[in-house]
């Protein structure tokens, strides 16, 4: 592979150009609220087209380019399993819309709020240890996507040393997230990853355009229908997919389960969670974020079954024989991850090669942004401040609270680098890995939330009690997938403990995560049925008495007038554009969830169609979403830059508050 000179300009000039708007939005982000949350000016286009590319970065799309390689459109079919949980949480905002309620600016300030300090400190110290366990394989991993890809060598000579690409990677993109992150915070961050998203989206499109032109339909037929083993790329009924270990049925139903229970529990993109401009635009945002997973990316989808194509089509013998060849050389077990970037640097013509090579850096970048800004805040706000308070110090001024997060963002930076450097590929797959150890967090906390935005009952022992099981539980899960191997010469020493966590090792990393989650979820209500308290949510919430001034929703959400819409989530806050475009939105999952309701009893316990019956259904599918996807881009763009330029007017009026920096000041934990 050569690299033209635009495929190594466009690149530096996407970063160039992020830079300039950067610099000209740092003003932005000098107080503590515009740095943690934007001042929370954030408006719905906004906020979902830029958290979709702090979602959605270079490690997640290594993620979907190994899990669609191995099952194909099968995964399209169960995870319209998800429709129904997208259609409550569209309509009902949940968690989302009660959460930015409360006004905090992390979600460890809310669990202040809602239990007490202790809790938040604890919390903020396990969502900081998780984070970073999780975050620690992206550098990596994104770096190697990024090598391979453009087909550098591992080690480069410079000024009479030689030094090796993939460190020297790792720290040029390390660099420059950081220096965004430190130009004014979640405004930058959000301002950057928005207009990353854009480019992206439009790059993959046209990625998207230029695979079906290259690889006809009837090829990757052809290569659809020859795979053996028992498996099956297009026929998603279960007896299909009996050979397949990680993303089989139970992994798509456990999937749809945790993305109702861990609504905001995951704080990788925490910026975004505080940062709309009301109550009503975060529930609006939370609507559009749909689009980003149906459509937004089909290229996961198209890339790997063409790339499989390529590999064992006989029509593409010559290329797909390079291709293997290049894959063959790659370090044992790095394979599957590595398998996209080798072949698509080998079949991607000049000029179009480097506006991927530009996209998956923006993905890149957009993800570190947003995680390293989420881990540095949380560690800060969550933990050091809290404590710091305790102890009885004095308060920082807004400048040198900022100076300290910038410090922890730094730290966390640093530590990614290192881990990364030693702890170079997980034994399992990336959505394996990254699920499992982000339920150290989360399998305790979901029950955390969902309980204190909720229920009045909740009190510290039900939080207490659900977060410590939920952290054994995953720990002990997290311990027996990644480093037993390192600790084989403790068979002799502990044969008993040895051979349990070998038997845990047996379950994949989803199903470890989601034990934990059930596990927590009945210690939290067995405690609050045992030891219930009596929360005062109307204080929590800003409503009745302790409405803020001019508020006009938390009215709205107290009425007992409501008519039906609004008690189900549509209310007297949606105009008629935002009915509309409800509508527009739900009428994808509730179509799918209709086809899946239909369709599954036949996969179940009836005769489902051939497979040739569904390549046809798919090759409709895939043009469908191409011409929607391409659709939603220019909505959502023209939206966002509407967004942006209200943000800043938004920005401008409101100015800053020293006294708002995430401290809680008086609560009533009931």
């Amino acid at each position: 592979m050569h690299l033209s000179l635009f495929d190594w300009l466009l690149p530096i000039a996407l970063v160039a150009a992020l830079a300039v708007v950067g610099v000209r939005a740092r003003k932005y982000g000098q107080s503590v609220a515009g740095f943690l949350a934007a001042n929370r000016c954030a408006g719905r286009y906004l906020i979902a087209l830029a958290d979709a590319r702090a979602s959605i970065g270079l490690i997640t799309l290594a993620w979907y380019f190994q899990q669609n390689y191995d099952v194909g459109y099968t995964s399209v079919w169960w995870g319209l399993s998800e429709g129904p949980i997208m259609i409550f949480l569209a309509l009902t905002g949940w968690v989302a819309y009660r959460f930015r309620r409360t006004r905090a600016l992390t979600l460890a300030q809310f669990l202040e709020q809602r239990y007490d300090r202790n809790f938040r400190v604890f919390c903020g110290a396990l969502a900081f240890v998780a984070g970073l366990l999780n975050y620690g394989v992206f550098p990596g991993i994104s770096a190697r996507f990024l090598i391979n890809l453009m087909g550098l060598p591992a080690h480069f000579a410079f000024a009479g040393g030689t030094f090796d690409t993939y460190l020297v990677f790792m720290v040029m993109m390390l660099s420059t997230a950081l220096f965004f992150i430190f130009l004014g915070g979640q405004v930058t961050v959000m301002v950057t990853d928005f207009l990353q998203g854009v480019f992206c989206n439009l790059v993959f499109a046209a990625l998207t355009l230029y695979l079906l032109w290259k690889f006809p339909w009837s090829d990757l037929s052809t290569t659809l229908l020859s795979v053996g083993d028992g498996k099956s790329l297009v026929n998603p009924a279960p007896s299909s997919l009996s050979a397949e270990q990680n993303f089989n049925v139970g992994y798509w139903g456990i999937q749809a389960i945790l993305i109702l229970y861990t609504a905001k529990a995951w704080q990788g993109d925490q910026g975004y969670n505080a940062a709309a401009a009301t109550p009503h635009e975060s529930k609006m945002a939370n609507i559009l974020n749909g689009w980003r997973f149906r459509v937004l990316m089909l290229v996961t989808l198209v890339l790997p079954l063409c790339i499989r194509t390529l590999l064992e089509h006989p029509a593409y013998a010559d290329a797909g024989a390079a291709v293997r060849e290049a894959v063959g050389a790659l370090p044992a077990g790095q394979a599957s991850e590595l398998r996209t970037p080798v072949a698509l640097g080998l079949m991607l013509p000049a000029g179009l090669l480097g506006f991927v090579i530009a996209a998956m850096f923006g993905a890149y970048l957009g993800t570190d942004n947003a995680y390293l800004h989420s881990w540095g805040s949380i560690l800060v706000q969550d933990v050091i401040m809290p404590v710091r308070q305790r102890l009885g110090f004095g308060e920082l001024s807004p400048k040198a609270h900022i100076r300290v997060i910038k410090v922890a963002i730094f730290a966390v930076a640093c530590w990614g680098f290192f881990f990364s450097a030693t702890f170079r590929s997980p034994d399992q797959r990336i959505a394996m890995y990254c699920n499992l150890s982000a339920s150290l967090f989360y399998a305790g906390a979901g029950c955390a939330i969902i309980g204190g935005l909720y229920s009045r009952i909740g009190g510290r022992a039900s939080a207490w009690g659900g977060m410590l099981t939920g952290v054994a539980l995953a720990a002990i899960g997290l311990f027996a997938q990644e480093f037993t191997n390192a600790w084989s010469s403790w068979e002799t020493a502990f044969p008993a403990g040895f051979h349990f966590l070998s038997w845990v090792k047996t379950y994949n990393g989803q199903l470890l995560g989601f034990f934990a989650m059930l596990a927590a979820t009945a210690v939290y209500i067995a405690c609050a049925l045992i030891w219930p308290a009596n929360f005062d949510l109307d204080r929590l919430l800003h409503r009745g008495k302790y409405r803020v001034a001019d508020d006009e929703e938390a009215a709205i959400e107290t009425d007992r007038t409501r008519s039906f819409w609004e008690k189900i989530g549509i209310d007297r806050n949606f105009t008629g554009w935002d009915r509309a475009v409800t509508w527009i939105t739900l009428a994808w999952p509730i179509g799918g969830t209709i086809l899946f309701a239909i369709g599954t009893p036949f996969l179940l316990f009836g005769k489902p169609p051939e497979d040739a019956a569904w390549l046809g259904f798919w090759h409709g599918y895939t043009y469908f979403t191409l011409f929607v996807g391409t659709s939603v881009v220019i909505w959502f763009t023209v939206g966002g830059f509407r967004d942006l330029r209200r943000m800043f007017e938004l920005l401008e009026k409101r100015g800053t508050d020293a006294r708002d920096d995430g401290t809680v000041e008086r609560q009533n934990h009931g």
